[in-house]
């Protein structure tokens, strides 16, 4: 295998020396396969980043981004425009919860997130409620890597080294319960009544200055920390009575991951905004949106037409190569069904993590849809060192899969087939037991 030389690339979310030791180069992708620098396959059980949910190499969208390119490589979105993040935002509204339907668009997940908070506090100014400022996050929630995202997350390691972060910004317990779930197919049953801590965060802080409550309705990075059942509609509810905006961040359950385009309609619950990236385009150029309730929109629609009503964007904002692999990244969803594929194979999908109960070191299951965590106990010498031994040893056996601390996320392309599924737990299980 080569070994990358020299070493400019200081590598995210990375050990860089242990990596750089023994690197784990992937060179070409197709379908469901990925192809290493020495000419191995390996399966993909993780869709790349969480973002390829169609697969990979796949030539609609590798034809729409080069007719686009071709045709006009950027214009400005900055008092300017070109057709195709209209087109777009159209599209998006059409698949979106009813009422977001106005969309704004970023470049990532970190943006998304940022662009979220930013609307949030700047429509409670343009509404008379100034003194919301507050923001309400979640423990063990992501929220990418703004300064805005890492302080309303809740993944320690993401925010010690960067000092006091945003002010005014206060947290949920996370849902993780053990004890009462461990081993839950689908939503667990455990769980709902955390939804009650927000009430307390409102008598402590004061509804008056509270601007929103942001969660995943997936924990994904933290290891696929699910939703106790009724728990989303509750914080709906209570933020609702008190007027506080509730932001749903679906960088990772958008597009068909846990059912449905995203994880708001497949719950029943539709918040004020939603964030959205990754699977938008299929990972294949970076973009990102959020979808804007329209009342929300419509308050910021006063005073001069000639005056700028938000303050905010990119320079990339509907960029329109990233609209046109995005635009045919729907036409795969729409055409070939995928938006529906995680629930037509959620049965096969849980039977097949079920399977894993009882193998050495597993300490948990967590499944719905598409995607499932499976939680190791530490090892005694080092948080995360079992985690990481399975997902080396996973590749090593021909498939891909993702290792946060001492949980393997699974989140395979929506095209995968039982087969594959097969295959997947297959390599998976043989690296369990030969790092056990």
């Amino acid at each position: 295998m080569i070994t990358p030389s020299p070493d400019q690339f200081w590598m995210p979310f990375t050990a860089n020396r242990q990596f750089k030791s023994d690197p784990r180069l992937l060179e070409s992708a197709e379908g469901m396969y990925y192809t290493d620098t020495s000419g191995r396959q390996v399966l993909d059980g993780t869709a790349g980043l969480w973002c390829c949910n169609a697969g990979h190499g796949r030539r609609e969208i590798t034809e729409a981004v080069s007719r686009q390119i071709g045709k006009l490589d950027f214009a400005p979105t900055f008092q300017m425009g070109h057709p195709l993040p209209f087109e777009l935002a159209e599209r998006l509204s059409a698949i979106a919860p009813a009422g977001l339907n106005r969309v704004f668009f970023t470049n990532s997940g970190s943006e998304s997130v940022d662009t979220a908070l930013k609307i949030a506090l700047a429509y409670h100014r343009a509404n008379g409620q100034a003194s919301r400022t507050r923001l309400i996050g979640r423990e063990m929630g992501y929220h990418g890597v703004g300064f805005g995202g890492i302080s309303v997350g809740g993944m320690i390691n993401n925010r010690r080294a960067f000092g006091p972060l945003l002010p005014g910004v206060d947290h949920l317990p996370h849902t993780l319960d053990l004890q009462r779930n461990a081993f839950s197919m689908g939503l667990p049953e455990h769980g709902v009544e955390k939804a009650e801590e927000l009430e307390r965060l409102v008598a402590l802080h004061g509804a008056e200055n509270i601007a929103a409550v942001i969660v995943e309705p997936m924990s994904g990075s933290a290891g696929v920390i699910l939703p106790p059942r009724g728990y989303l509609k509750r914080l709906r509810e209570i933020t609702r009575k008190h007027g506080i905006l509730l932001i749903f961040d679906e960088v990772i359950t958008g597009f068909g991951r846990v059912g449905e385009a995203f994880a708001a309609q497949r719950w029943g619950v539709t918040p004020d905004l939603l964030t959205c990236a990754k699977g938008l385009t299929n990972g294949s150029v970076p973009m990102g949106a959020v979808l804007v309730a329209e009342d929300l929109y419509e308050t910021f629609m006063t005073g001069p037409e000639s005056a700028i009503e938000f303050f905010h964007g990119y320079t990339y904002s509907g960029h329109p190569v990233a609209c046109a692999a995005a635009l045919a990244t729907l036409d795969i969803y729409a055409q070939e069904n995928l938006l529906q594929r995680a629930i037509e194979l959620e049965g096969y999908w849980q039977e097949a993590l079920a399977s894993l109960q009882g193998l050495p070191n597993i300490i948990d299951v967590r499944t719905v849809g598409l995607v499932a965590g499976i939680q190791f106990a530490p090892h005694p010498e080092q948080i995360g060192k079992r985690g990481y031994e399975v997902f080396c040893q996973t590749f090593q056996n021909g498939a891909l899969v993702r290792a946060s601390g001492d949980t393997i996320a699974l989140s395979p392309p929506l095209i995968i087939e039982k087969a594959q599924i097969d295959g997947l737990l297959e390599r998976f299980t043989d690296a369990i037991k030969a790092t056990a």
